[in-house]
């Protein structure tokens, strides 16, 4: 029995061997030009022309086995289909290697199956985010459309029911342990606790992560969604190399399929950019009960970055030490995402065209736990209640006084669910009525939480300077808006002034400096009998 393993053992190698040579030929591909190739620990790259090949190598793994040539057609297969979703265009289908007379191989002839590749649109290797990143050329606005299409996705994931949340999660956290436990980067008395850490987290929000499988957040994601993952592709972000070959692995919380993107910016130091990633995704999947677990899936995520680093560490056979101190890194990550952070409540006010919006995502990121604090922004919710998207301009009707107060309530009950669970918030809005900031001051009493309340002042000029140039974004005013708010002139408050003038990072920073205190509520005082 062991020969006869042995045997097939040696003609699986004998035939991938035979295939990496064919597809390392030019002539297997009708050309003369040199074929470029790359590897990795699952896979070889082909780079022929305008188009890439990628074969699956004939390895068995505990969480993959691509040991034989079916079995490695129809991981090609899967890959194409699952990620023709989300990357359309750049997978254009599988080229089956077969023998042919006399032992000659070819694509797609008659002959017995040796081998299969994905057939894919080749890109130039700085169109992948990770190498944007370290190019400086990742903007808010290609990550805005990132975060869009990747709550597409997950809207569309094919929900699983598969057990609950809290084990789908303590699943990834025995494959850390199994992990850390064969690396001696770390020693023994600091992976007790991180362990210990890790397991406390997983008893706080067990119920939560129940909860959100039940109702259907449980999903076949990407399973691999990092920077390296996304690239720009025609134009536009494509999520593209999932994980196809082992659906477990995949199928998760969609909010840990996002921390891998999220702890992925945060640990480059591209904070702002992970806090709009969050920011924008939830206001397009309204998803705002898990926000308070992404500070622990993210560190989760940055714990299996640290293990398999230093999982390579130990297999290159010298203490590495750039890998050790990538691994080092991420541990130290995720030791600083799993401290808890407390909640606070931040509310910006002040007429259009006082920066407001511009100022809050400044400042998102540097409050709360990681990714920062969720912004609660009355633009963006007023066209969620309408049904249309941010940029959609509503209808004169759409901002009388009673709607403009359910957009309030609104934004006071979305803070409200965040801050209870341990987030911070931002509010974001015009508040130049009194009995809009009463039901922030009044939500932050409630909740005994730390609040700060500013309102930016600017001159009425600089005012409508800003309004008449800016274009695009989620706001409707316009001048005859601001002139009603002027003419209403209802900023007056105990909140606290801040001149509008400055760039948006100096007014941040004036808003850390103030004092974390609720404001007292301002009661009307009682009528005589």
């Amino acid at each position: 029995m062991a020969s006869r393993r042995k045997q097939e053992e040696r003609v699986i190698a004998e035939d991938q061997t035979a295939a990496v040579a064919f597809l390392s030929a030019p002539a297997s591909y009708g050309t003369t030009e040199l074929i470029e190739t790359m590897e990795t620990h699952i896979s070889r790259i082909f780079l022929v022309g305008r188009r890439a090949f990628k074969m699956k190598r004939a390895v068995k793994l505990p969480y993959v086995d691509f040991s034989t040539a079916s079995l490695r057609l129809d991981a090609c297969q899967k890959e194409v289909e699952l990620n023709s979703a989300t990357a359309p265009g750049l997978y254009l289908g599988v080229r089956r290697i077969t023998r042919e007379k006399h032992g000659t191989l070819a694509f797609g002839g008659r002959g017995e199956l040796v081998d299969a590749v994905v057939e894919m649109a080749r890109f130039d290797q700085q169109a992948l985010f990770d190498r944007m990143a370290i190019e400086g050329t990742l903007t808010p606005e290609l990550m805005t459309v990132a975060a869009q299409m990747i709550a597409r996705f997950h809207r569309a994931a094919p929900v699983v029911h598969d057990g609950g949340g809290a084990d789908n999660i303590a699943g990834v956290l025995r494959i850390n342990a199994a992990g850390f436990a064969t690396s001696r980067v770390f020693q023994p008395d600091e992976l007790a606790a991180f362990t210990l850490a890790f397991e406390g987290g997983l008893a706080r929000h067990a119920a939560l992560l129940d909860r959100r499988e039940a109702a259907g957040k449980v999903r076949r994601c990407h399973g691999d969604l990092h920077l390296r993952n996304i690239c720009l592709f025609e134009g536009g972000p494509r999520l593209f190399d999932c994980i196809e070959f082992n659906d477990q692995i995949a199928t998760v919380d969609t909010l840990y399929d996002l921390a891998f993107l999220l702890m992925d910016l945060w640990h480059r130091g591209f904070q702002d950019l992970a806090n709009l990633v969050m920011n924008r995704y939830l206001d397009d999947l309204d998803d705002e009960d898990g926000f308070v677990l992404l500070p622990y899936l993210m560190a989760i995520r940055a714990a299996v970055r640290s293990h398999v680093t230093a999982t390579q560490v130990e297999e290159s056979g010298k203490g590495s030490e750039k890998l050790v101190a990538e691994a080092r890194s991420y541990f130290d990550l995720a030791r600083s995402l799993i401290e808890p952070v407390p909640a606070r409540l931040i509310a910006i006010g002040g007429f259009s065209g006082s920066g407001k919006t511009t100022v809050a995502e400044t400042l998102a990121a540097q409050v709360g736990a990681p990714p920062g604090a969720r912004i609660v922004e009355s633009d963006r919710v007023r066209k969620a209640m309408f049904g249309v998207a941010a940029e959609t301009r509503l209808p004169p009707s759409a901002y009388r006084p009673e709607v403009s107060e359910k957009v309030y309530r609104e934004m006071a009950e979305r803070a409200r669910l965040i801050l209870a669970t341990g987030g911070t918030v931002i509010v974001d809005a015009v508040f130049d009525n009194p009995r809009n900031r009463s039901l922030m001051e009044e939500l932050a009493g409630e909740l005994g939480l730390p609040f700060t309340a500013v309102w930016l002042n600017a001159e009425p000029t600089l005012l409508r300077d800003r309004v008449a140039s800016r274009s695009g974004g989620p706001s409707d005013a316009d001048l005859d808006v601001l002139s009603g708010q002027l003419a209403r002139d209802g900023g007056e408050s105990g909140w606290s002034r801040i001149g509008a003038a400055r760039s948006a990072e100096q007014i941040a920073a004036e808003i850390l400096r103030l004092p974390q205190e609720p404001v007292p509520l301002q009661r009307a005082p009682a009528k005589e009998p």
